[in-house]
């Protein structure tokens, strides 16, 4: 696909700067980009390589003054961060929209309902009394068990697993390997030491615009839902125990868990490896550094909190200066210990 830098400048509500009837058809970083590519400079760290690209056209900040003549076509706009990311969503979107049809061999069950332009990929599974909306992309291996509903727009890669009673929203991007709706870990212990599975009753609700990262589970709630609310993002290879409720445009990285019933607020960001105790609750906007561990619940919103058990940033930074610092305190203290010691009896 091919297009001109004045299309993309519209798209962009940049302002050209050169030939706009430029085309690409690529979009690259700036120091391999080549002929037919797009790229962007949005750290003046690597001005540079503005001076010295092969690319065809630049996303640039209006208020970027050069230092000499480039040889790209430039697209001037307030952020270029932000116009690469509407960028790429609009090529991703373009990509994604050209799958539709039905390979073979795919299982469709009784009672299912199917919207228009459906992209069912070979070896996909789709379970009884289930509706499927518009435009949902469902790539090969699939499984997508009974009396689940996906909305409009929902892409979910090979080999994602959609449990019975889900209810996934519009808009959302579930990648390879994900499981949503297992088991929630739930056991009773018996007087004889033996473990009685707790039949796992609920389901899980993805809302509006979530993405799920490859490999990462969700489990169902026991009796009700697992809520995973509207924007919220999940990197690959997290763990979401049964009955926890993330709130709206939360950020979770990878290998991070949340134990049973943790109840998060919206716009929070969770860092890679942070483990989260259950029956707790996190306030909006608070981050999680990584690798932290949260044993109690965090109360004061845009809280910033490190370590393991966590605490105040701030205070953690302190405490961490002193930490690191005593191997040479204890060796100090020795010495100081042997001068005392070795210091000749006072006279009365």
């Amino acid at each position: 696909m091919q297009f001109t830098i004045n299309q993309l400048a519209e798209l962009l509500n940049g302002e050209v700067i050169g030939n706009g009837e430029t085309t690409v058809s690529k979009i690259g970083p700036l120091d391999k980009a080549g002929a037919g590519t797009i790229s962007f400079l949005h750290n003046p760290k690597y001005e540079s390589q503005l001076y010295t690209t092969e690319a065809e056209a630049v996303i640039v900040n209006k208020k970027l003054k050069l230092k000499e003549p480039v040889q790209p076509v430039l697209i001037a706009v307030d952020d270029p961060y932000s116009s690469l990311t509407l960028l790429l969503k609009q090529y991703q979107k373009l990509t994604l929209q050209v799958k539709e049809g039905i390979e073979e061999p795919a299982y469709l069950g009784t009672g299912t309902t199917i919207g228009d332009s459906v992209y069912r990929g070979a070896f996909s599974y789709i379970g009884n009394n289930t509706t499927i909306g518009n435009n949902v992309k469902l790539y090969p291996q699939v499984y997508i068990g009974d009396d689940v509903s996906i909305g409009d727009n929902t892409v979910i890669f090979s080999g994602a697993k959609i449990y019975s009673k889900s209810v996934i929203g519009r808009n959302c991007v579930i990648h390879a390997g994900a499981v949503i709706g297992s088991d929630g870990f739930g056991f009773a212990p018996q007087p004889d030491g033996s473990y009685e599975a707790i039949p796992q009753v609920g389901n899980v609700v993805l809302e509006d615009g979530v993405n799920v990262g490859a490999n990462t589970t969700i489990d169902c709630g026991t009796m009700e839902s697992t809520v995973i609310k509207a924007g919220a993002k999940l990197d690959n290879l997290i763990q979401v125990a049964h009955n926890v409720v993330i709130g709206e445009n939360t950020a979770i990285a990878a290998q991070a868990g949340i134990s049973g019933s943790a109840k998060i607020g919206k716009n929070c960001i969770i860092a890679g490896q942070a483990g989260i105790t259950g029956h707790l609750e996190i306030a909006d906007q608070v981050t999680i550094g990584a690798q932290a561990g949260i044993p109690k619940s965090i109360k004061t919103p845009g809280s910033v909190v490190l370590g393991s058990p966590a605490f105040e940033i701030r205070d953690f930074k302190r405490s961490y200066a002193l930490f690191k610092n005593l191997p040479d305190m204890a060796s100090r203290i020795k010495d100081l210990e042997k001068k005392v010691l070795n210091l000749p009896p006072i006279k009365e």
